[in-house]
């Protein structure tokens, strides 16, 4: 029996990807399992030694470590050496590689819902790994303009750096209109127990050009994203529909097998 697993700090254990992925394994009659790891941050370097000590056949990463365990893995996809950030290990004996299959998951996402970036603009909040990774897709899918927006000014203008795009500071966004047509949430909150600060923010977003609002998170009992897009009229998607994405491109990297994104989304809704 092979093992996978999800490494991320407490976060790991609210993950849907444990589920999802257990039952597509199942379904699919591929004998694995699939389990959550609690990460310290000081602990990451030897965590994915263990990977390779435990003979771990892959792991998935998210926040907070999609761009700090780099320097632990021995080799780069393309894809992800350009953006800078993975979610996904591949273990080749004790070779570990990393892939980012969040860019694909998010443009399958979009073309699920039938939605063309090309020439739009749109608004990213965010400065970690998921956030350069939306900047990514976004160029690459030909979006006429990507504001970055952050706390941390310097971060933001790093992404724009490498992605074209325009940085501001979050808090400059009060008062400003901005012809954005997309906006996607590449933060950690969602909620306004999470953050009072950025969901009195969203309620008075000034985009009276918006056509769709992305929130990259999901779970959450109250979402400030999706109560900002019903009040506006605006479609809403959250994150579940590119965790099933990206998850199909994971399990091919994995296994070699190909399963349609409905299984994952299936297993997300049974």
């Amino acid at each position: 029996m092979k093992v996978y697993c999800i490494l991320s700090d407490e976060r790991a254990f609210h993950s849907r990807s444990p589920v999802m992925f257990s039952t597509v394994l199942r379904r699919q009659g591929i004998n694995a399992v699939y389990v959550p790891f609690m990460v310290n941050p000081p602990n990451l370097g030897p965590a994915i030694e263990g990977l390779r000590v435990l003979n771990i056949a892959g792991a998935n990463v998210t926040a907070p470590y999609k761009e700090t365990v780099i320097p632990h893995l021995d080799v780069l996809s393309e894809g992800a050496q350009i953006i800078g950030a993975i979610n996904t290990i591949v273990r080749d004996g004790t070779r570990l590689k990393g892939y980012n299959t969040n860019a694909i998951g998010i443009m399958d996402a979009l073309r699920s819902l039938d939605y063309n970036v090309e020439d739009k603009s749109a608004l990213v909040f965010g400065t970690g790994g998921a956030a350069r990774t939306v900047a990514f897709i976004l160029n690459w899918l030909r979006a006429r303009e990507v504001w970055v927006a952050g706390r941390n000014i310097d971060r933001a203008r790093l992404i724009v750096k490498e992605f074209n795009g325009r940085a501001i500071d979050s808090a400059a966004l009060n008062g400003l209109q901005l012809p954005c047509a997309i906006i996607i949430n590449a933060t950690s909150v969602s909620s306004p127990d999470e953050s009072e600060d950025l969901a009195m923010l969203a309620e008075k977003l000034d985009t009276p050009f918006c056509e769709l609002v992305i929130d990259l998170n999901y779970g959450r009992r109250r979402n400030f994203w999706q109560e900002m897009a019903d009040r506006k009229g605006i479609r809403f998607m959250d994150g579940l529909n590119p965790l099933a994405f990206q998850a199909c491109r994971t399990l091919e990297l994995w296994t070699g097998v190909k399963v349609p994104p409905q299984e994952f989304l299936n297993a997300l809704h049974p």
